[in-house]
């Protein structure tokens, strides 16, 4: 791992909106210039009702110098408002900007002195509030389409924590509105920084199988009740993967291996399965609970076709169905609308 790398080991990227620092210092700055422009205009207006101790004149040139002398609260004397009028502009117009001046210097010092304690404030906060997450291993392809595919399918917007060694990932799970942690997911430092203790479901997308089994071992030993999906690329690791406590493995290059095959065979069942896995149209595949006037009857009398159940913690296939108990969550395939 490298440097930079390690530096960030561990950091959490919230996603969070925010102006970066050029901009930042150059609207405050466009903000302290208009202030002093301001006042310089205002003494300039009013040169009469001031005096100046060198010549009693005031000149464009003492105008911004009185300007600037007066909001940095340095003010030598030399220049003095003589006059009732310059006097009430001072109190009304001239005090008001040294304040805002004043504000705006302290404040950019402050956000700078502050802005680690404001961070961590956030993550505890944030840390407090995550309950009932989904963990995403890897930010890569696999991971990407993991995600849209879960906010497709459900009813409200789930809530997703990424994580991904390399930072660049990380700040794209973030830009696209999730939170994200830089690390090893190995280290169960890193798998407690994302939550996972108190996560609903953890997708492993990992580009490696033996690093996907190490993060399964590591996630099951830290929640023992969430569902764990994980990818690996060859079938041979499958039964590692299920005694390292995952509770669905994937097997993603076989599994292209053998639609590409489908597909040349058959392009037509190639594309009844390019409708379920590509998202947007076509097809799609629900899980549901049996309702309760389903329960009793078969497979063959519901709307949607149903290709599998899952009853009490096992998949029965279609052929194997029989009637629907009231515990039963279905399988079905839905044309989208």
């Amino acid at each position: 791992m490298n440097g930079e790398t390690d530096r960030d080991d561990g950091r959490v990227i919230l996603p969070l909106r925010r102006p970066g620092p050029v901009r930042t210092m150059a609207i405050r700055l466009g903000l302290a210039f208009a202030a002093v422009v301001t006042m310089s205009v205002t003494v300039l207006l009013d040169r009469d009702g001031y005096t100046d101790n060198h010549d009693g004149q005031v000149s464009f040139l003492d105008a911004l110098y009185y300007a600037t002398v007066s909001l940095s609260t340095t003010g030598y004397g030399d220049i003095v408002p003589v006059s009732d009028t310059a006097r009430w502009v001072n109190v009304a117009v001239i005090m008001p900007l040294r304040v805002f001046f004043l504000v705006l210097l302290v404040g950019t010092t402050f956000e700078v002195l502050t802005a680690r304690t404001r961070r961590q404030w956030k993550l505890s906060r944030w840390r407090e509030k995550l309950r009932g997450h989904t963990v995403v291993v890897g930010y890569g392809n696999k991971g990407r389409a993991a995600v849209k595919a879960l906010c497709e399918g459900a009813d409200t917007e789930p809530r997703f924590v990424i994580i991904d060694s390399v930072a660049t990932m990380a700040e794209e799970a973030r830009d696209d509105g999730h939170a994200a942690v830089v690390g090893d997911a190995t280290r169960a430092m890193i798998l407690k920084h994302a939550g996972v203790d108190s996560a609903t479901r953890i997708i492993v997308a990992a580009d490696r199988d033996d690093t996907a089994a190490l993060v399964t071992l590591s996630v099951r030993q830290l929640n023992r009740d969430a569902v764990i999906a994980v990818a690996v690329r060859a079938s041979e690791n499958v039964p590692l993967l299920r005694q390292s406590g995952a509770t669905t493995v994937i097997t993603s290059s076989e599994a292209a291996g053998r639609l590409l095959g489908l597909a040349a065979q058959s392009p037509a069942t190639g594309d009844v399965i390019g409708d379920l896995l590509i998202q947007g149209h076509g097809l799609h595949l629900i899980d549901r609970p049996a309702r309760p006037e389903e329960v009793g009857s078969s497979p063959a009398e519901c709307e949607d076709m149903v290709l599998a159940v899952v009853r009490t913690g096992k998949l029965v296939r279609y052929d194997q169905i029989g009637a629907f108990a009231a515990d039963d969550r279905l399988i079905q395939v839905r044309a989208r609308a």
